[in-house]
């Protein structure tokens, strides 16, 4: 009976993506670990910041084995609640007095007692799965004028509230997500390209009529960043000046000059990627990068043997995520993107951003525990 018994448990643990795990695993503590190093000249914080990443992984890893061994398909019963769920955090944080300013005056923050929550970043999971659900209702018809309009509604509502914070960000984020999945399910290209069409058209307008005085300096200084370099190109100037000084091995932990001496701003949230570059080189830069994308391809590799439909939305949509906020934080460290203050996965300074992060991984975890394909 014991060994049979131990035979069921050697087969439940085989299905187990474990290099997916371990990969996220990884990242997770490698970020921690830079965090520490990004916030040691800040005086009091760093242990604080440590304290506060580590126990977000700690309750992440906790969920994220939970999520992987939990079926996946049971979340299709409550798709209504978690979209609702969704649009009331992100009602509430709108609430005078309830929600909390961020560093842009965006009020984006719910703080419980001493444990401040970004309800922007968990709906990302709750429009994974959510949105999943429509499509794999929804797939056969999905070019049906009908099902396009109700798609556009169902990311819409949440995009609008998350935009009244405003946090251009994340809507680009959840945009995004969207514009993968849809195509994913097999969108016919005759709303795509008068899409991509109408939203090139639209940009002056959104330019001139809807993003705020900080948000247009921001494109500009992406489109020259010494217009202002003592002020609104100061980030980014001093962003591709740790970079460069890392070279190929880097100044060594703790040793970066524009990390340490406080030159580099929003060190351990925004631009973490170029205190890791200047203090590890290129070569650890490149390496970070290549288990960032050794996740990304996990997922997308995972919805590729998924069982249902539904599965294979959930990890489109989770690789989706993670391409958007590697691309644009890299690329806004290093001047190739605007900076939106999109955080690095499982790397950035941020409990919200890494329990969604883990959140993802679990539902992807999930997902290849329950496909008959064994993934490599």
């Amino acid at each position: 009976m014991q060994t049979l018994s131990n035979k069921k448990r050697s087969q439940a643990l085989a299905g187990f993506d474990w290099t997916l795990c371990i990969l996220s695993v990884v990242a997770a503590i490698f970020g921690i670990i830079a965090i520490y190093s990004a916030t040691r000249s800040m005086p009091g914080s760093s242990l604080s910041k440590v304290l506060v990443q580590s126990g977000s992984f700690v309750v992440g890893f906790g969920i994220m084995i939970l999520l992987s061994f939990f079926d996946y398909e049971q979340f299709e019963v409550l798709t209504k609640y978690i979209y609702l769920f969704c649009i009331l955090m992100l009602a509430v944080v709108l609430i005078p007095g309830v929600g909390k300013s961020g560093e842009w005056g965006a009020r984006s923050w719910i703080r419980i007692g001493p444990v401040g929550i970004q309800p922007a970043e968990l709906v990302k999971i709750g429009f994974i799965i959510t949105f999943a659900n429509f499509l794999e209702k929804k797939s056969d018809e999905i070019n049906h004028p009908k099902n396009v309009l109700k798609a556009l509604v169902h990311i819409g509502i949440l995009a609008g509230l998350i935009m009244c914070q405003p946090d251009t960000g994340s809507t680009l984020v959840l945009i995004f997500i969207f514009m993968c999945m849809i195509f994913s399910a097999g969108l016919s290209f005759k709303y795509i390209l008068p899409a991509v069409g109408a939203g090139l058209a639209s940009l002056p307008l959104i330019y001139f009529f809807v993003l705020d005085k900080f948000q247009k300096d921001r494109i500009m200084v992406f489109l020259d960043p010494e217009r202002d370099p003592l002020n609104t190109g100061y980030n980014v100037i001093q962003s591709k000046i740790a970079v460069g000084s890392g070279q190929l091995f880097g100044k060594g932990y703790l040793q970066g000059i524009q990390n340490q001496m406080g030159h580099l701003p929003t060190k351990h949230t925004d631009f973490i990627f170029s205190t890791i570059a200047e203090e590890f080189g290129f070569i650890g830069a490149a390496l970070l990068v290549v288990v960032l994308f050794m996740i990304i391809y996990k997922c997308i590799r995972t919805g590729q043997r998924a069982d249902t439909p539904f599965g294979r939305y959930i990890c489109v949509g989770a690789a989706a995520m993670f391409i958007f906020h590697t691309f644009e934080n890299i690329g806004m460290c290093i001047g190739l993107m605007p900076v939106t203050g999109i955080p690095l996965p499982f790397i950035s300074y941020g409990g919200s951003s890494l329990l969604t992060n883990m959140l993802a991984i679990g539902l992807v975890l999930s997902v290849s525990y329950r496909s008959r394909d064994t993934l490599f």
